[in-house]
């Protein structure tokens, strides 16, 4: 596979991941993420749908989580920039929500680099506005 293939099939990869999110398909994500996935989002123990995982079942469920703990109305998030590269992918934008128990809201710029292999996301690292978050978490 070329270099231009391989950004193609990394592409559809990640827009599937993004379809199947939006949809809420945890089944789906299971079946996307790799057996084993390199998942890193920062610390942050206020916010109870943070926490490590590799699985892929662990890392599929993380988005019900938050879909657990904030209110679904609210949630809004918007990308302006995918950059693909071999199997490495990024995506940048913007995300907003509100905490379910508390009532208050977070919001702020997101950095997403998934890395897609043999159609399946092994890596997926998150960068958001952590203290936003923690803040909506902490009553």
């Amino acid at each position: 596979m070329n270099h231009t293939d391989t950004a193609d099939a990394t592409r559809a990869t990640v827009q599937k991941f993004l379809d199947l999110r939006i949809a809420g398909d945890t089944e789906g994500l299971t079946a996307l993420f790799a057996d084993e996935v390199d998942w890193l989002l920062a610390e942050n123990p206020a916010v109870p749908w943070i926490r490590p995982r590799s699985t892929a079942a662990e890392c599929a469920s993380q988005f019900a989580e938050l879909a657990d703990h904030t209110v679904p109305e609210d949630a809004r998030a918007s990308i302006d920039t995918f950059l693909v590269d071999g199997t490495d992918a990024v995506l940048m934008g913007h995300l907003a929500g509100t905490v379910r128990a508390t009532g208050k809201s977070f919001e702020g710029p997101f950095a997403l680099r998934l890395t897609a292999e043999g159609g399946r996301i092994t890596r997926l690292h998150l960068y958001e506005n952590s203290l936003s978050i923690s803040q909506a978490c902490t009553p």
